[in-house]
């Protein structure tokens, strides 16, 4: 398989990967599958990873996204 195949094929499952989380999250329902809200929403996180308490976020959302995993995980 050609290299460009390889990483189209990694994109795209980082693509479908990332839509899952998405989902995962109930933003689709929440937003009633607003694009335009999901968008906002997107650049609101990431300004505010862009900020003076960027690293201090990360942290946070990274610990709060860990136990939701394993909290799906002991659920299931």
């Amino acid at each position: 398989m050609r290299e460009w195949q390889v990483k189209r094929r990694e994109r795209t499952r980082q693509l479908i990967e990332l839509g899952g989380l998405v989902a995962k999250a109930d933003l689709i329902e929440l937003t009633d599958d607003d694009r335009a809200a999901l968008y906002g929403a997107f650049l609101t996180v990431a300004a505010k990873l862009r900020g003076i308490d960027g690293a201090q976020a990360l942290v946070l959302f990274r610990r709060k996204g860990k136990r939701a995993f394993e909290a799906d995980n002991s659920t299931e």
